[in-house]
Formats: C-alpha cells, sequence, structure tokens
C-alpha cells in the first residue's frame, strides 16, 4: 500500500470516482424525445392562443365549450364577444346593430316630423335600438311619444318595425326655457350646456348594451335630412363623425343661414384663450364675448362640393353624431363639467382627441334643422306686418281718392279693425298655409306667426292711439290759440265755422 485510501488497477478503472467528470451533452437534449417535442409545443400553443383569440376553441375545446359559451343550463350567466360589436363601415351588411338615442323635452310639437324621418330610414329597422329620455317637460311629450311608437311598431310593414325600445324619465331641474332666445342666450349657455351633458350620460348609460355597434344621437327638431344618413356616415369607418348642420330662413332673412356652430378645428387663439379663463368656465361659439376665431364646420360649406368630403375637428355638434360604441365603452362620455374649457358635445370632441380617436365632419354634407324665429325675428316680423298695412292702406286711400265715394269706404275698411290677412285680394295667409298643410313657411310654427301677428296688431294698436293723442294735442293747441282773442284766429274760427262737410 502506498499510502492511497482507493487504491486501484488498470484492470478495473483508470477514473477516480470522485473527480469532475464533464458531460458532453446538455440537459435538454438528455430528455427523452417526447418531453422534448412537449416542452417546444406548449410554449409555442400559449403564444397562438394569446395573440389569436379565436384559437382557443380549437386549442383547447372543452375550455371553449365550457368558459366561453351560454351554459343553457345556467339562465343567469350571458356571454359577449365585444370583438363583435367593434364597428365597421359596413355594418348594414354584416347585420351591426344600432342605438339611436334621443333626448327631448317639451318636443311634442317635433314628434310627428320626427316620426316620419324614422320611417323613411334605410338602415334595416330591425337592427335599430331606439332610447328617449324625456326630461323636465310640461307639454304631452311623453304622452305622444308612446301613441306614436305604438302605431310604428304595430305596422302591417315588418320592415317599419324597429328593434328595442327604451322611454326613460328623468328631471334635471332645468330652468331655462325651450324658446329659441331663452335657449341661444350666452348667459344661459355653461349652466344649459352641463345640464344637457348630464342627461346625455343618464341616457346612454342606462341604454347602451353589449350587441350595440354604433350609437347615432339625433335631435327631433330636424327639418330635413337624407333617409340614408346612417349608412352615409357609416361608410366613413370614423370613430366619430358629424354632418354640417343649417337651417332655412325666410326670404327676408337670407334663405338659410349656418346653425350648428359647435363644430369647428381649435385655433391658437382660442387655446390662448382658455389659459385665461377661470377653470370651470365654458366656451361657447357664435358669442362676441368669445372671439375664437376657429374655422367651424359650417362655414366651409360648399352646396356643389363632395359630401364625402372629410375635415379633421375637435369640437363637435349635438344636432347629429354618428360614434362607435367603442369610443364610450373606452370611457369617452359628454363632460358635464369643464373640460379643457369646454362642456357637453363640445367636450365630447375635446375628450375623444385626447384619447386617440377620429374626428371628424363632412363640410358638404348637410342636415337642416327647423328655423325657429328669435324675439328679434318676431319683432322684424312685426315690423314688415306694420309696413305692409300701412302700405295698403295708402294704396287703399289712393284709390278710393280716383273714384267717386271711394275715400268713405276706403277709410271704413282701414278703421274696421279687421286684419287684412283675411282679405283676398292679398296672397294666401302663411297660418293658413301652414296649417292647411299647404306649405311649411320654413318650419315657423303656427303659434309662433300668431304671436309675431298679435305683436303687429299691439303696434297697430300703439300707432293709432299715438296718432289720436297727437290729434287731441293739436285741437288743444288751436283752442288755446283761439281764445287768446287774436282777430285772425276769431277770424279763422268763424270762417271754419261756417264751413260745410263736403259730401
Amino acid at each position: 500500500m502506498n499510502g492511497n485510501p482507493f487504491p486501484h488497477t488498470s484492470q478495473t478503472f483508470n477514473i477516480s470516482p470522485h473527480r469532475f467528470q464533464p458531460r458532453s451533452k446538455s440537459q435538454f437534449l438528455r430528455r427523452h424525445p417526447s418531453k422534448r417535442l412537449v416542452l417546444v409545443l406548449c410554449p409555442l400553443v400559449l403564444l397562438l392562443v394569446f395573440f389569436f383569440p379565436t384559437l382557443r376553441t380549437l386549442a383547447v375545446p372543452s375550455l371553449g365549450t365550457a368558459i366561453f359559451r351560454d351554459d343553457p343550463l345556467i339562465t343567469t350567466v350571458h356571454h359577449y364577444d365585444l370583438s363583435k360589436s367593434a364597428g365597421t363601415g359596413r355594418g348594414w351588411e354584416r347585420e351591426e346593430r344600432v342605438l339611436m338615442c334621443i333626448p327631448l323635452r317639451d318636443a311634442a310639437q317635433h314628434l310627428p316630423l320626427m316620426f316620419s324621418h324614422l320611417r323613411n330610414l334605410t338602415y334595416p329597422h330591425s337592427l335599430i335600438d331606439m332610447a328617449f329620455l324625456v326630461s323636465d317637460s310640461k307639454d304631452e311629450t311623453l304622452l305622444l311619444l308612446n301613441t306614436l311608437l305604438e302605431k310604428l311598431q304595430s305596422d302591417e310593414d315588418p320592415h317599419q318595425r324597429f328593434g328595442h325600445i327604451d322611454i326613460f324619465e328623468k328631471d334635471f331641474g332645468q330652468v331655462v326655457g325651450q324658446g329659441f332666445s331663452d335657449r341661444h342666450g350666452f348667459a344661459a349657455q355653461g349652466p344649459r350646456r352641463k345640464l344637457m351633458a348630464r342627461a346625455r350620460n343618464w341616457l346612454l348609460s342606462a341604454s347602451l348594451k353589449p350587441e350595440h355597434s354604433w350609437v347615432y344621437w339625433r335631435d327631433a327638431d330636424v327639418e330635413v335630412a337624407p333617409p340614408t344618413v346612417i349608412e352615409d356616415l357609416m361608410r366613413h369607418n370614423k370613430d366619430v363623425i358629424v354632418p354640417n348642420i343649417w337651417r332655412p330662413l325666410p326670404d327676408w332673412l337670407g334663405g338659410e343661414q349656418p346653425y350648428d356652430l359647435n363644430s369647428w378645428q381649435e385655433s391658437e387663439t382660442a387655446i390662448q384663450l382658455a389659459q385665461t379663463l377661470a377653470e370651470d368656465a365654458v366656451i361657447v361659439e357664435g358669442y362676441p364675448e368669445y372671439a375664437t376665431w376657429r374655422p367651424h364646420l359650417a362655414y366651409l360649406r360648399d352646396p356643389y362640393g363632395d359630401p364625402d368630403v372629410e375635415m379633421e375637428i375637435d369640437g363637435v355638434g349635438g344636432v347629429s353624431i354618428l360614434a362607435k360604441a367603442r369610443v364610450f365603452r373606452g370611457g369617452a362620455h359628454f363632460p358635464a363639467f369643464s373640460f379643457e374649457r369646454h362642456a357637453e358635445t363640445e367636450g365630447f370632441g375635446k375628450m375623444c382627441k385626447r384619447m386617440g380617436f377620429s374626428v371628424v365632419g363632412l363640410p358638404h354634407y348637410v342636415i337642416w334643422h327647423m328655423y325657429e324665429p328669435s324675439v328679434d325675428d318676431l319683432r322684424h316680423m312685426a315690423e314688415m306686418e306694420q309696413e305692409r298695412l300701412r302700405k295698403e292702406k295708402e294704396a287703399q286711400e289712393a284709390a278710393g281718392k280716383e273714384k267717386p265715394g271711394g275715400a268713405g269706404s276706403a277709410a271704413a275698411v282701414s278703421d274696421s279693425g279687421e286684419s287684412p290677412l283675411k282679405e283676398s285680394s292679398r296672397e294666401k295667409d302663411p297660418l293658413e298655409m301652414y296649417e292647411n298643410g299647404e306649405g311649411f313657411l320654413h318650419s315657423v310654427r303656427a303659434a309662433e306667426l300668431r304671436a309675431a301677428k298679435q305683436v303687429a296688431e299691439e303696434m297697430r294698436q300703439q300707432q293709432l292711439a299715438m296718432d289720436k293723442a297727437k290729434a287731441e294735442e293739436a285741437a288743444k293747441k288751436a283752442t288755446a290759440a283761439g281764445g287768446s282773442g287774436s282777430k285772425g284766429a276769431k277770424a279763422a274760427a268763424g270762417k271754419s265755422k261756417d264751413a260745410k262737410p263736403a259730401r
């Protein structure tokens, strides 16, 4: 023994068992081939399932039937694949459902015309669900709405019937009147816009369902709109899109006018203005108090322009908005507060732009809003009516002087107090034309026409009273001058006393 505790000879082995022995193959290669195959395929399958969700049912068939499908035995559990409600530019071909949201307030007078527009829509009615919000109404809006809906849904033509319809009632304490001047007065804009935003958010949150791919906002007081409006806007495949909104006017006001100035592009002047305002201030367009110098969609209209031309915008108007449902599911809404110094639909447009959604307007695609006379319009209409009456009176007096005995009859007609609107010698009464359906007169409501005629009559009576007062004052002056003892005045008075009235 030479002192080695583990003696060995060349016949047994020549490598010590306690010495490190490097291996020629890695641990992965030393595994069984089937194990190696499993280790390679598992990560690959997981990656495919992660990046291609539609392969889940193929990769995991048992889970596909148990988790990703409704269990017919469990009626309280429902599965919705929201990827199928993304919204495309050919929604009518892919049977994409549209949620039509219509806020209403004291809108009974607009409902018949609105329902005629609904019947004319060419988008499949069965794919349109409607949601109405009736708020702060004092007229018969709710009663008439139910009546018209029952008639619509019971139509003999099944293509006229719409899908699911919801009616919601919710008051928001709206104190601003529904008159044109009340709604469009500058002082009322900030609070009114914030309340309208709350109403829109209530309506949307209560009615939006997983199967909806699009949301179409529409005002009730629209006079003319293409029946293909939903398809025309949808084919652009934008996240948010609005048409141009104009309104017809009487000929004496120019015939037509841009109406919705809430669709615009941002300007550097407006950005600087916003930085000078209070945090809760709301910038509104079309008022001299806020000179923003923004390019407005309404003013860029060309009557002969291409209706498919798009314009990127930052603020949107609320008369007609088509938006993908994923915009609202992603968190966009109508701010009922000052968001970047804007609220409601304009704030909605700014918010969508901030979130990376596409927001566009169509400057040459026009929807016509109803004409609502303002207080100034009614006053001007009354002045025009008074001027017309004055000219007719002068013409009658001139004709009476040419014919014997005509002056007396002309005076009798002018002093009778009967409105010349009823005379057969002039054109038809616009009020009668409106009530008889012979002419819409640019959507001027009958009540507003009556108000204008009443104002004109009051002004005529005031003018008669002023003329009478002037005549009495002149008579008093003549009497005072006659009592002064002037010989010339006495002679004139005596001559006047002896004079006989002309016959």
